[in-house]
């Protein structure tokens, strides 16, 4: 029984995606749930696993080709790996007239062969075959394997290896130490490029920065970062959860950073989506925490953690990327002191959190060090005035000097 290899049902906000990896070939037997095939859609990439026990038939779209919702990738042939036999049968009875001609060729050999030259071309490893015979009828002598011994070692080096250097050479041009390699760009990364030069093209972006003073934030999860783990089944305290529960709280005071733009209207949003940005082996991608104002900080945590894996093994599902009203992004985890994120479009505002440097600063007419980061807020001014922007990023840093504002709600 033939069964369809198709592609996923792609969402409405993808429109199609391209053949990344065909993990098996035609004959080659699969088992049930066995992945068959990667799909590169514009967000992730989209796994196609095997229906159920069969071979590889055919395959209808190749690597590299565009494929629609639903559409036919190739066939499956059920049965189990029993049927791959058929498919090897060709290549087995190719190779049949060979092995058939072997016994032949030993039996040959035993007439036109000496047993003197026979015991000689083993001695120095010349093939019988390849010595043309000037005995009666043929008949190898022991002068003619004499004769191809001596051939043998006056003929020059063959350069063997050359000619597979010289195939290689147009993969990666060198010259001296300076090499090039040109590989494709994945979807991913080119998707990503292209709404990054559209939001600046399209947005009247701007950034505003502030710093923010991390010693009560440092304090407080050093303080009680074993009690968590250990309540919270090993979910470890970090820092973004706390800019998480900072954000939702500032955006619900300033909505029109937690709005979008449609066309001439402008949409608020009553809930609060956060992205995370996270980058992977394929791109920055940005998993979305759902609902971000009614989780815990253990909740984020583990949502961050979770979303941090499924990138690293390419496993984000398109609804898990889509949608977000508001995007963080955190360029310390590289060493990044200041940065000017792009907004994600049709969202209207990004933050970007930066690493923690302990400076010298002026608290109460005193200079002391603290360890301190610069945030950066990228808007879309044409739906956030300045003042508001401001206040977004003041209310971050007021809420982190002072984490209990965050439980007292001021």
């Amino acid at each position: 029984m033939a069964i369809e290899i198709k592609a996923p049902t792609f969402p409405e906000s993808v429109a199609d995606g391209t053949v990344a990896t065909w993990h098996k070939k035609p004959g080659e037997a699969v088992k049930r749930d066995e992945l068959i095939v990667d799909i590169e859609t514009d967000k992730v990439v989209i796994e196609v696993l095997a229906e159920a026990d069969g071979v590889v038939a055919e395959i209808i779209k190749n690597e590299g080709d565009t494929v629609l919702s639903n559409e036919v990738l190739g066939k499956l042939t059920e049965g189990g790996a029993a049927a791959a036999a058929p498919a090897a049968a060709p290549a087995q009875a190719a190779s049949a007239p060979a092995q058939a001609a072997a016994p032949a060729a030993a039996a040959g050999d035993d007439q036109i062969l000496s047993p003197a030259a026979r015991k000689l071309a083993e001695e120095n490893g010349i093939d019988p075959n390849s010595i043309s015979g000037s005995g009666k009828g043929g008949r190898v002598t022991k002068e003619d394997v004499v004769a191809a011994v001596e051939a043998k070692k006056n003929a020059p080096a063959a350069p063997a290896a050359k000619p597979a250097a010289a195939a290689a050479a147009p993969v990666v041009a060198a010259a001296g130490d300076r090499t090039e390699k040109r590989v494709p760009m994945t979807r991913v990364r080119a998707t990503v490029a292209r709404r990054l030069v559209e939001a600046q093209s399209n947005m009247a972006m701007l950034t505003t920065f502030n710093e923010v003073d991390m010693s009560e934030i440092m304090a407080l999860r050093s303080k009680y970062k074993d009690q968590f783990e250990k309540a919270h089944n090993g979910t470890r305290l970090g820092f973004m959860s706390f800019f998480v529960k900072a954000a939702t709280e500032a955006l619900k005071r300033l909505p029109a950073v937690n709005a979008s733009i449609d066309g001439n209207d402008i949409v608020y949003h009553g809930y609060q989506d956060i992205g995370v940005a996270v980058s992977s082996d394929r791109g920055l991608v940005v998993p979305v925490l759902r609902n971000a104002e009614l989780m815990g900080l253990a909740d984020i945590e583990a949502g961050i953690a979770a979303y941090g894996k499924k990138a690293r093994d390419g496993k984000l599902s398109i609804e898990e990327m889509t949608g977000g009203t508001f995007t963080i992004t955190n360029g310390g985890t590289f060493g990044s002191m200041m940065s000017t994120p792009i907004v994600n479009p049709p969202q209207a505002a990004i933050l970007g959190m930066h690493n923690i440097i302990q400076r010298p600063v002026a608290v109460n007419g005193q200079v002391v060090i603290r360890p301190m980061m610069y945030l950066a807020l990228s808007y879309d001014h044409r739906l956030i005035d300045g003042k508001e922007a401001v206040t977004f990023l003041v209310t971050i840093k007021n809420l982190l000097e002072d984490p209990a504002r965050l439980l007292l709600d001021i």
